[in-house]
């Protein structure tokens, strides 16, 4: 059924049209603008007063004619056709196909704008997602529910970390005993090149994983305003796989400075005041809207998890956009030049790195008893590694203790045995700390202050006498270590 149609526009500002005020308008409603000869256009309504309604336009205004055109108000929000048959498809950043194959066969559509959950039907995040990646796993533990997000920079191997998180998470379920649980995919980019677009869908297709994955893309020749609704689109699709189909759901979002980006732009075209760096002021609250849609919810099995990617403008971790993003999400994972020009993959940096809800994933019945000693030993370490190091740069390296000597070598045993690892290396949990105590085994006994004492004696004792098995791995080495 049609709704109300008005002919004629007020004024035409980019993609932004000025229509005079109609009744029974609500905000975010779904709008069409006919044109004579350019067919049909989808819109939504962005700003309303008593005389005139601004509406944008998802896509380019060439063609279109104030005098000449035509709007109709639908009334109702932008919807997604949501079904069994979500995954394994590709979409536009509006939620069309783009495959070939055709619309869902469903009737079931949601507004892409989500439910608010209820605080009190959200669940604790408490169940450990092992990566397979030692550097995540052991210092930064993803729990499932969470959103942690990964900062990097122009450049740096963000693309290839998300795929192999991808293709390698998986819950354990080690206290109930039962198989590994595994998690499908709903991969958006906003704003990228081809090439990276093409790198994930390639990976997805060569490992296997493609079938369980729904893509959205919106790619750098789209409209700006196409990158708004992406996500929104995405994790649309990714409730109803969690909350309705009680799936485990993974969403990877990149990037999200393109993002923000539009979200600058779409604000400057409206008029609005700019606020710090000329986004808009509601850049938090905007963001919120987004990271807020993952977690759990009492009464489903379902969960989402969300990984966004974003790319730091001059690696800046006090710009706008990564500083927003860490007051709002569970911790971050930063992703570090010098490690790359070092070698090192993933260069996952060390100490801005953080798992806000690492504490209550990991331990007895979830990971193992010295993972939590472990990690705080090893951030312990580190951080005095960073401190020798500054010192070398200024006395020069001859002039330093023994002590500090030896925690040069100890910080290049981690960089070079902890977290450097291979792009398709799948390391296991006691495989991951096993490493870390392997590592700190070149530390006098004395230095490791975190670690209680029964488990330096049950854990390190094989590692200092040369022993290459530790109690927990009966396969240690296995993993191309």
């Amino acid at each position: 059924m049609r709704g109300v149609e008005y002919r004629g526009l007020t004024r035409i500002e980019g993609p932004v049209v000025i229509t005079e005020r109609s009744r029974d308008v609500g905000f975010n409603e779904v709008v069409a603008v006919y044109d004579r000869d350019e067919g049909r256009r989808l819109g939504r309504v962005v700003d309303m007063s008593e005389d005139w309604t601004a509406i944008q336009i998802f896509g380019s205004n060439t063609g279109l004619s104030a005098a000449d055109s035509r709007v109709e108000f639908l009334g109702k929000p932008m919807q997604l056709r949501v079904g069994p048959g979500l995954l394994g498809r590709i979409f536009n950043g509006l939620g069309e196909p783009i495959d070939g194959y055709g619309n869902i066969f469903s009737s079931t559509c949601l507004d892409v704008n989500g439910l608010p959950i209820n605080p009190y039907a959200r669940t604790y995040p408490r169940d450990f997602i092992q990566t397979g990646i030692s550097s995540i796993d052991g210092m930064n533990t993803l729990i499932r529910g969470q959103k942690l997000p990964i900062f990097s920079g122009n450049g740096l191997p963000h693309n290839r970390l998300a795929a192999q998180i991808v293709r390698q998470a998986k819950i354990l379920n080690l206290g109930g005993g039962g198989a590994p649980e595994p998690f499908v995919v709903v991969f958006c980019a906003m704003g990228v090149k081809y090439d990276v677009a093409r790198f994930f869908l390639d990976d997805f297709e060569r490992t296997g994983v493609l079938a369980n994955v729904a893509v959205f893309l919106s790619l750098a020749d789209a409209p700006s305003l196409e990158r708004l609704v992406a996500p929104k689109c995405a994790l649309t699709a990714a409730e109803y796989l969690a909350y309705d189909r009680n799936m485990h759901v993974l969403v990877v979002m990149t990037d999200m400075t393109n993002y923000c980006e539009a979200l600058r732009e779409v604000s400057s075209i409206r008029g609005e005041v700019p606020s710090r760096k000329g986004y808009p002021g509601y850049l938090y609250s905007d963001l919120a809207s987004l990271y807020e849609r993952a977690g759990k919810i009492s009464g489903s099995s379902g969960s989402i998890t969300q990984i966004p990617i974003l790319t730091m403008p001059n690696d800046d971790i006090s710009h706008p956009i990564p500083d927003l993003s860490g007051y709002i999400t569970e911790g971050q994972i930063v992703l570090d030049r010098e490690l790359t020009q070092r070698g090192v993959y993933p260069p996952v940096a060390g100490l801005p790195s953080l798992s806000r809800l690492m504490k209550d994933g990991i331990g007895p019945g979830m990971t193992r008893e010295d993972h939590k000693d472990v990690s705080s030993q090893l951030f312990a370490a580190y951080s005095k590694v960073k401190q020798v190091r500054n010192l070398s740069s200024i006395i020069g390296e001859e002039e330093l203790s023994d002590a500090d000597k030896r925690y040069l070598q100890f910080g290049e045993r981690l960089e070079q045995d902890f977290l450097t690892q291979g792009e398709f290396e799948d390391r296991s949990i006691d495989q991951t700390l096993d490493l870390g105590w392997k590592v700190l085994a070149s530390l006098p006994r004395e230095d490791l202050l975190r670690i209680k004492k029964e488990y330096i004696e049950k854990y390190m004792n094989p590692f200092t006498a040369g022993a290459v098995l530790s109690p927990a791995s009966e396969d240690w080495g296995s993993g191309g270590l």
